[in-house]
């Protein structure tokens, strides 16, 4: 992606033009606040919270966006604009798209029952910014959620679309980001240990760490180490896209460990094609270079086909 200063400017400028535009009109929810798909959320995310059940409940709040989606057939409400943004930008060359981030606001508990009605608008597009994955422009969007005509949230959602840099092969696995929140964790895998927050005051486990438990809202923990054996819950093959220090394929699992919390690494020890769902595997630890080791997942009784 090469412009002259002002081509970049003129390109600018017509991408400024959509800021402000709408993304949806008066969108419908395809189906009411309903109590299945909180029990689903709640079992998929593993919070067990009291709030989230029986004749008084409400729907976690970050399921605000659930509730505007429009499934495999597509969402009512849409309109042209943001299509003719994103199709500007992929005859720029900016043909690759990655959710970058989204926030949330919330006004009002959501209840099963409640229809929501919700608008969408561009609210901005950056200047052209060089990124690690390439150079492009991060686009947010705002949509304001509503029932009865009542704001109950906002959700912004950007996204990166962007013209993908050339990579050379090899290169350096991606650190992972160390806070005061998981510092402990990553402490424990350098003494080749996985450990588990557990809370002091319910007992409850988790996986990754977190500030306080989501089922008693304890801000207290201490550790359990995990015994290392667990099985495949879910997993993808991945083929593409290419990126340094990765070779495709290899399969990526979210892992069910013995303790029942699930975490998600690579499984090794077995070609990629041959992983399974209910797969056992056990816990391993594999240097990629002199300051990066992870915790992996080695197929039991496999064999290292690749």
């Amino acid at each position: 992606m090469t412009m002259s200063n002002e081509g970049e400017e003129a390109f600018g400028a017509r991408l400024k033009a959509y800021e402000g535009l709408s993304a949806a009109v008066t969108g419908v929810g395809k189906d009411p606040v309903n109590v299945p798909m909180i029990r689903h959320w709640c079992e998929a995310m593993g919070d067990t919270h009291p709030a989230y059940t029986g004749p008084d409940a409400i729907a976690p709040p970050t399921m605000l966006q659930v509730w505007t989606m429009g499934g495999l057939s597509g969402r009512t409400g849409r309109t042209g604009a943001y299509d003719e943004l994103l199709g500007l930008l992929d005859e720029a060359g900016c043909t690759s798209v990655v959710a970058t981030d989204c926030e949330q606001e919330y006004l009002r508990p959501l209840r099963p029952g409640d229809e929501v009605t919700f608008d969408a608008v561009i609210e901005s597009v950056s200047d052209r910014k060089r990124t690690k994955l390439g150079t492009g422009y991060f686009v947010t969007t705002r949509m304001d959620v509503r029932v009865d005509g009542e704001p109950v949230g906002t959700h912004r959602f950007r996204i990166l679309k962007y013209a993908p840099a050339r990579r050379e092969p090899g290169g350096t696995r991606p650190r992972p980001v160390v806070n005061r929140d998981n510092a402990g964790f990553w402490e424990g895998v350098g003494r080749h240990r996985l450990l588990i927050q557990r809370c002091v005051g319910c007992g409850t486990l988790r996986l990754p760490w977190l500030p306080g438990c989501n089922a008693c809202g304890s801000p207290k923990w201490d550790t359990v180490e995990a015994s290392g054996e667990g099985t495949v819950y879910s997993y993808v093959v991945m083929h593409h896209p290419p990126f340094p220090a990765f070779e495709p394929p290899y399969a990526v699992g979210l892992i069910e460990l013995a303790e029942g919390v699930r975490m998600v690494s690579n499984v090794i020890g077995v070609a990629p094609g041959k992983v399974r769902i209910g797969m056992p595997v056990r816990l391993a630890f594999v240097r990629y270079d002199e300051e990066l080791e992870l915790p992996v997942f080695r197929a039991r009784d496999g064999e290292e086909t690749r």
